[in-house]
């Protein structure tokens, strides 16, 4: 048996380094336990948006606020680069440009703006579509997702005296024992930060959670014609998704809008999330199917969908597509965050909405605070 731990998390992605550096921070001895080799999931296969605008109103956008600025300390001590800063809405319909205007009237609208149509094409030369206006957010961040993780896990280790067993599962929690494929693990709490996997530790107890797994289309394309853009960028469909804008009753109009022009977008869940990376190529996504056990096939005809989304904003599709993948999260239509206490010293850690980079860091800090007192 090794040394005791103050804390085991169980799940190396990014919401579960974020609950072994709050622990860690408070002076704990932590071990990150994962299956993998290294993170595998939704941290490394999403755009790296860390978003603000369009968390719920209330605790949801303070948490995002929070992690944001927990994002920034990390990222600059762990050596990861921050590729832009900003969200630009393209608002391509005057329903789009009505919403955002809505949005903006809000508590979380402080600091962004609404360009009308001439003052945005003059200030965003890259879109070239028929558009209504640019919503601007300054809080947005865009890391590049691919080597995030890793580069948090090797300072947290460093750093932070963070121990890591990769490529190590965890069968069973029982007290103050995690039985894994290499031995018994003592830790006084633990928290299982499973990603998607929310069926191989207490999945009896998350049933009631109503859990499914979302399948999302990513793409990697570049333009011939190089452009820098101003910070990650989104659309129309993009507002109806998130819970800021769509909570607003100017929504519905937007809602029915797209209902009769673009049907078959929202029957494949797609929305656009345009981000730059370093070497100028775009990731672009993404489309949301959801089901038990998503299929690993990847439709051209969704890949379509978000092309054609990308080429009514920026003018035309880009020649070159040079790598696809598809990336699964846990989703929940219920709730955004679920957690569960199965005992006094385990917490099980869920984010249900694709949005899990963009609170961890936030979340981290809640939960072991609750676990192990203030």
């Amino acid at each position: 048996m090794s040394e005791p731990f103050d804390l085991a998390v169980v799940g190396g992605g990014l919401l579960g380094l974020a609950h072994a550096l709050a622990a860690a921070r408070s002076g704990r001895r932590v071990v990150v336990i994962d299956r993998d080799a290294r993170a595998n999931g939704a941290s490394v296969r999403m755009p790296g948006v860390i978003g603000v605008t369009g968390h719920p109103a209330g605790a949801a956008w303070r948490r995002a606020m929070r992690s944001r600025d927990l994002w920034l300390e990390v990222a600059a001590q762990a050596g990861v680069r921050v590729e832009h800063e900003g969200l630009a809405i393209v608002a391509r319909r005057p329903e789009a440009a009505a919403l955002a205007e809505a949005f903006l009237a809000t508590d979380m609208g402080a600091d962004c703006a609404l360009y009308g149509e001439g003052d945005a094409h003059a200030l965003f030369p890259q879109f070239k579509g028929e558009i209504a206006g640019v919503f601007w957010s300054p809080h947005e961040l865009r890391v590049e997702a691919r080597t995030a993780s890793a580069r948090i896990a090797a300072w947290l280790a460093e750093a932070h005296d963070v121990a890591f067993q990769w490529e190590t599962a965890v069968s069973a929690i029982e007290g103050t024992r995690l039985a894994t494929s290499r031995g018994v693990v003592e830790a006084a709490a633990t928290v299982v930060c499973a990603g998607d996997d929310f069926r191989s530790l207490f999945g009896e107890r998350l049933a009631g959670a109503n859990l499914a797994r979302a399948k999302s289309h990513m793409m990697r394309v570049r333009y011939d014609e190089g452009f820098e853009l101003p910070g990650a960028v989104a659309s129309d469909l993009s507002l109806i998704r998130l819970p800021g804008f769509a909570e607003l009753a100017e929504s519905e109009a937007l809602a029915a809008r797209l209902a009769a022009e673009q049907p078959e977008h929202l029957a494949q869940g797609v929305t656009l999330v345009v981000a730059q990376s370093a070497d100028d190529s775009l990731v672009v996504g993404a489309s949301r199917q959801i089901e038990a056990t998503p299929d690993p096939y990847q439709i051209q005809a969704i890949d379509d969908l978000i092309l054609d989304e990308l080429a009514a904003v920026f003018g035309k599709r880009p020649k070159h597509v040079l790598s696809r993948w598809t990336g699964t999260y846990a989703y929940s239509a219920d709730r955004a965050l679920v957690i569960d206490a199965p005992a006094p010293n385990i917490r099980v850690v869920v984010a249900a909405s694709g949005a899990g980079a963009s609170s961890a860091f936030a979340v981290g800090e809640e939960t072991i605070a609750e676990l192990f007192g203030r």
